[in-house]
């Protein structure tokens, strides 16, 4: 029998919540060795660990996964998070994408200059509010499923909660005007592996604060 999945990645969100995300709906148990100090991220550079010399990183099935579209792909795949079809996946991976661009400037959000979060957090609440939460709605109602694609739960309904949830955080009446996406949030929050996960001692990682992005900063930089 394989082992758990290791992640290897700062103890905070940054670029490896979605994979908690996804992997924590899936049902599947992780480890987590985190990168506290730059000795720690030089080691895994200097066994060949790292492909392009960059974390996140998967230890899964055998391998040592880094990029964390590839890592996703995986998993998603593997434990039937991907659509039935190439015509499934096509609209699961144009969803998915779709979303980086919002979930990029949330996730930068507590690393930018201090100067520099009002301007980033309106430009949140306008991409949220105007462009990105609109054309998910427009999606749930226009076929009336639970779900973005195929009424079936996808890697793109794991992704778009995570990203609901994180702008919530910044942004908490965020969802006032969408009562579909409120639904599918709480849909999925109540999925028995995603609800585990939401619970306080999981792995989910809270919102950095200044602390953690000092932690960050020591371990990368």
């Amino acid at each position: 029998m394989a082992g758990k999945p290791v992640l290897h990645y700062s103890d905070c969100r940054g670029r490896m919540e979605s994979i908690r995300w996804l992997l924590a709906a899936a049902g599947v148990e992780f480890e987590e060795k985190f990168l506290r100090t730059r000795d720690d991220l030089e080691r895994l550079r200097n066994d060949g660990s790292l492909m392009f010399q960059q974390v996140p990183m998967v230890e899964i099935d055998g391998m040592k996964l880094v990029q964390c579209r590839a890592i996703l792909n995986y998993i998603a795949t593997k434990y039937n998070l991907y659509g039935k079809d190439m015509k499934e996946r096509a609209i699961i991976d144009m969803y998915t994408e779709g979303l980086m661009d919002l979930d990029e400037l949330v996730l930068h959000q507590p690393y930018i200059p201090k100067e520099e979060k009002e301007g980033n957090l309106a430009k949140i609440k306008d991409k949220a509010r105007n462009r990105y939460f609109p054309a998910y709605e427009k999606v749930l109602k226009s076929h009336g499923q639970d779900y973005l694609v195929g009424n079936k739960l996808s890697r793109a309904d794991v992704y778009l909660v995570k990203v609901l949830y994180h702008v919530e955080e910044l942004d908490p009446s965020a969802l006032a005007n969408f009562p579909l996406l409120k639904a599918l949030r709480t849909r999925v929050s109540n999925l028995p592996t995603v609800k585990k996960f939401l619970q306080p001692g999981s792995q989910r990682k809270p919102l950095e604060d200044e602390k953690c992005v000092e932690a960050v900063m020591k371990a990368f930089t």
